[in-house]
């Protein structure tokens, strides 16, 4: 490619575009003023998404990002707007979800001399990316956006920032743009041992109460008709944890329910009782294990990774499989036998009888005049023909739409899992509509987590971003509230909430919506809602005693389940 001189601003937006980048999620602001002056003459070419947080902004493209398998961008100035950016960072880290955050920084002679809005960012946000990098020198930029994006969406996806100096900006640079292959220090796709397959095959041969459990992984690496292809071969029983959701079918024969605090009784029981555990993708969160010194004792481990570190940090493993996970399970299925567990199987139906009974039945049927969540959920579900992306904030309306909500094909959730971000789901839920324009997306939300970023509604008015609300509206910090009731001896301390007029303020957005207070007006308002062109917002009045359940409180044994506020299994 001939080269050319140019300013370092023109460079990055060219880099930018060089590696096929459609969208940046940002906010403007004097350190950063260099590159939107340049953005103005290429947006025929880069889409830019006016936020209204720069929080917003990274929320914003984690769930762009979770639903194309594309790499999320954001761009935002110094100072106050780099530090809004670290819940999002932070979030993406744990989740392994792919940003390029690019901060404005100012100019090189005057860092470390406080100057306005001047902040480390380098410093601030090392620890929750995977390379955090200053850019002095507009030289710098092409190679740094190049090996930012190789960094950030190969091996285990995560965030990355660039921090630019506003003379890199306004310097001038021959532009010759390469993108990155490889880098002597990260090897993001390591060889896969065959003794470590043999190994893991032999286990999975012998076993005869086998079970599978789906992380994020599997979909991260394009995994699911091969963890299908496993399951069926091999007739083994799946369970998902929660960022695994829609890695397989909800009504494939062989998925037994989500795994975790508040998943599936049969898949927290069966987790110990089955006699190998096939983890894929998926790190042993707390939330998933319980107590650790009671999880799973009795079984043979197999862990599927891509991360090293992640092998015998929670749970010990007996084989651990470096690789990424489509390729591992490709190597995997060609050694395995075909088997046939159905007594093992069949023994998931106790579980699901009590659940369905205890559970499931009063959630989604309930004798009472109020509402519940569960039931709102399924019904928005079912009223979508089972095909929308489900996007949640934090809280009961998370852990209820993700246990009521069914899946037909994957990427159809995102919610933040390891940081338990409230205010993640406004802004995530407009990266999933632009992410994937052609897909329903709906929005499930408490009243105390839309308004962390609620003002992320005028972003929807600007760009007429067509997103469903449906507000699970108890007027409580629900979860809080849950765990007052069943721990605290129901002191509600600073959990009740007064609300304004939801409808009354999308309404001041332009956005249509309704309130909706009893049983008999949900279907036809969830009609109205999705039949609507354009935003729509749904306020649900819900029972304030709604809980989660099942529940496995913090720290105790997975095989500890609480059907509801009385009655264990």
């Amino acid at each position: 490619m001939a080269t050319e001189k140019i300013s370092g601003a023109e460079a990055l937006i060219k880099s930018l575009i060089a590696e096929k980048t459609e969208y940046i999620f940002g906010y403007p602001g004097g350190a950063i003023m260099p590159v939107f002056d340049v953005l103005y003459d290429y947006r025929d070419k880069l889409k830019h998404i006016l936020v209204r947080h720069e929080q917003g902004a990274t929320h914003a493209a984690q769930g762009y990002a979770r639903v194309s398998g594309k790499t999320g961008v954001v761009m935002v100035t110094s100072g106050p707007a780099a530090t809004n950016i670290i819940t999002g960072l932070s979030d993406a880290m744990m989740d392994s979800t792919p940003l390029i955050v690019i901060t404005g920084q100012v100019a090189s002679p005057l860092l470390g001399s406080d100057a306005f809005q001047e902040t480390d960012v380098v410093g601030i946000t090392q620890p929750v990316t995977k390379w955090s990098y200053q850019i002095r020198h507009s030289e710098e930029i092409a190679w740094a956006v190049a090996r930012a994006f190789y960094i950030a969406g190969n091996g285990r996806p995560g965030p990355v920032v660039l921090d630019i100096a506003k003379d890199a900006q306004t310097g001038m640079t021959e532009f010759d743009y390469n993108p990155c292959q490889f880098i002597r220090s990260y090897n993001p796709y390591p060889n896969i041992q065959p003794v470590e397959i043999e190994e893991a095959a032999r286990l999975i041969n012998q076993s005869r109460k086998p079970f599978i459990l789906a992380g994020q992984g599997v979909v991260i690496s394009h995994a699911e008709k091969e963890l299908s292809e496993l399951a069926e071969k091999a007739d083994i029983p799946v369970g998902c944890t929660l960022l695994g959701l829609s890695a397989i079918p909800t009504d494939h024969p062989l998925y037994k329910g989500m795994l975790g605090m508040h998943g599936s009784i049969a898949a927290n029981i069966k987790t110990n009782e089955c006699d190998l555990l096939i983890a894929i993708g998926m790190r042993f969160d707390d939330r998933v294990t319980g107590d650790l010194k009671q999880y799973a004792r009795q079984a043979k481990v197999i862990h599927i990774d891509i991360d090293p570190s992640e092998f015998n940090k929670n749970v010990k493993c007996d084989v651990s499989v470096l690789g990424d996970a489509r390729a591992v399970l490709q190597k995997l299925n060609e050694k395995i036998a075909p088997a046939e567990h159905s007594e093992w199987i069949e023994s998931f139906s106790v579980c699901e009888k009590v659940e369905k009974e205890k559970v499931i039945e009063p959630e989604i049927h309930p004798r009472k005049p109020l509402m519940n969540m569960g039931e709102v959920a399924r019904k928005v579900s079912e009223a979508t023909g089972n095909d929308s992306i489900l996007v949640t904030d934090v809280g009961q309306n998370q852990m209820l739409s993700a246990r009521y909500y069914r899946f037909k094909r994957s990427r159809s959730i995102v919610t933040s899992g390891g940081l338990g971000t409230m205010g993640f789901g406004l802004p995530a839920a407009i990266g999933a509509k632009i992410g994937n324009p052609d897909r329903t997306v709906c929005f499930f939300t408490g009243d105390g987590g839309l308004q962390m970023t609620i003002e992320e509604l005028g972003t929807i008015m600007q760009y007429g971003i067509d997103v469903k609300i449906i507000i699970l509206n108890n007027n409580f910090l629900g979860m809080v509230k849950q765990w007052q009731d069943l721990f605290f001896d129901h002191r509600y301390s600073e959990t009740p909430m007064l609300n304004p007029d939801f409808t009354g303020v999308a309404a001041a957005y332009g956005i249509a919506g309704e309130r909706v207070a009893t049983r008999e007006e949900l279907d036809s308002a969830i009609r109205r809602m999705l039949d609507h062109r354009g935003a729509y917002l749904l306020d649900v009045q819900i029972d304030p005693d709604c809980m989660v359940f099942p529940m496995t409180p913090a720290g105790s044994c997975v095989t500890h389940i609480m059907l509801n506020a009385t009655e264990k299994y």
